[in-house]
């Protein structure tokens, strides 16, 4: 037996020996950031240091991984040597002793512990859910929250972030920067709200991680129509807060939401990278795998709901997503249902997005002159000069025959635009029914 276990072992180190250290960094890295940052928050309680000490066993990973090889649980390596850098930064700090011997206990408690993470899963997520609450805290703007939640939870690098929402890394890095010292000042506490407070900076925190979703899903300017690299991250988000918080139906709606719009992605582009509208989309080159576990999150929520805990938007507009999914083809599509949740979705969360939403749908549902009447009852100056309304009013005037306001409408949509994906198509659709509105009879 002695022997066996020895050359278990031997092939077990043979096999780490073969791990490119570079790809497990990054892999370690991503799955780990937010439970190391979170923990050495709480520790430390300081947002900025806990990243630095965080950093700090990235570099050391960096430098000694390649010569070593990756270790059993590169998680645990993570979090032992950023302990151990926090340790030596008390030290050196004299009128913060204090703290030396806090982190000395969290040691002894915690250290020896380390390498079956498994055993402390519930307090480690737990310093997740904190760290995402103080991300998304209310002293913070809305696109400071979405910046310092893809940094301190997402695991994403300044540049990475930057290049998602087009401003440039010294930008970025300085956005990032205020806004920890805005949390420092508030002198924000790393612990979870409670009561109404809790239910408020939840629904920021879906928020900042829709917002990001919706960025990298049609991005608001730029050469490229999506951002992939955003959308993907806002799932793994809502997959992680639905994970910590498995009995709130709204995340679960959240997390559905994202899943059966994401599973889309692969076909909103065709072979020469133009966009493809949502009806023309080949439906077998969406993503099954996430249009299955969309359907499943919304089950989840729809059992919840059934006991009696309240849903919103998020719930909703997953209902919403999930009747395209579920239809084979898009003539398949039940658009009265779609059109009767998007009513109470208008009811629940009134806004003039949902009213140019609920303006297609109706389209759809009982024919152009019903969502033109929808349509002409929105605000647009609450929309400052977004495409969203003349785009909409193009479309269904288009299906109503009216070729030369269409094209009219599509241009003024098309000059509105500061996606140049999204400007394409509206301007191909406008000399499309200019095309048609100059047809004979």
């Amino acid at each position: 037996m002695p022997a066996e276990s020895s050359k278990d072992g031997d092939v077990g180190r043979a096999r780490r020996d073969h791990v490119d250290p570079t790809a497990a960094i990054v892999a370690a890295w991503r799955a780990e950031s937010a439970r190391l940052v979170g923990a050495l928050t709480r520790m430390t309680r300081d947002v900025e240091l806990a990243e630095d000490l965080a950093q700090d066993a990235l570099v050391a990973a960096l430098e000694q991984w390649p010569a070593t090889g990756v270790p059993e649980n590169p998680g645990a390596w993570l979090m032992t040597t950023a302990k151990r850098r926090g340790v030596d930064h008390f030290r050196r700090a004299d009128n913060l002793r204090r703290k030396v011997a806090e982190l000395e206990r969290a040691g002894t408690g915690e250290e020896e512990q380390m390498p079956d993470l498994d055993a402390q899963v519930d307090h480690i997520e737990d310093d997740v859910l904190r760290l995402i609450f103080l991300s998304c805290h209310p002293s913070l703007t809305a696109e400071s929250r979405a910046a310092l939640t893809l940094r301190l939870v997402g695991g994403l690098t300044t540049a990475e972030i930057a290049r998602g929402f087009l401003a440039s890394e010294s930008t970025m890095g300085q956005r990032i920067s205020r806004a920890k010292k805005t949390l420092s000042e508030a002198h924000a506490e790393f612990e979870l709200p409670t009561g109404a407070d809790r239910t408020r900076r939840l629904d920021d925190v879906m928020a900042v991680i829709y917002l990001i979703f919706n960025e990298g899903y049609t991005a608001t300017a730029g050469d490229d129509w999506m951002r992939p690299d955003l959308a993907h991250e806002a799932m793994r988000l809502a997959r992680m807060l639905a994970d910590l918080a498995p009995d709130e139906p709204e995340v679960l709606g959240l997390q559905a939401l994202l899943e059966l719009q994401g599973s889309r992605l692969g076909a909103r582009l065709d072979e020469d990278g133009a966009p493809v509208l949502l009806e023309a989309q080949d439906r077998t080159r969406w993503d099954q795998l996430l249009v299955r576990r969309g359907l499943a999150a919304l089950r989840r929520a729809e059992v919840l709901a059934a006991g009696g805990k309240p849903v919103g938007k998020y719930f909703l507009q997953a209902s919403i997503a999930a009747q395209h999914a579920r239809a084979a083809r898009a003539e398949d599509t039940d658009w009265r249902r779609i059109a009767s949740l998007y009513d109470v979705l208008a009811g629940a969360a009134p806004g003039p997005v949902v009213e140019v939403n609920r303006a297609v749908a109706h389209g759809r549902a009982y024919g152009p002159d019903a969502g033109l009447a929808v349509l002409e009852a929105i605000d647009e100056e609450a929309l400052g000069d977004s495409p969203l309304v003349p785009s909409v009013r193009g479309d269904l005037l288009e299906r109503a025959g009216q070729h030369v306001a269409a094209a009219a409408a599509f241009t003024a949509a098309a000059a509105r635009t500061r996606n140049e994906g999204e400007r394409a198509v509206l301007q191909r659709r406008a000399d499309l029914n200019r095309s048609r509105a100059s047809e004979p009879g």
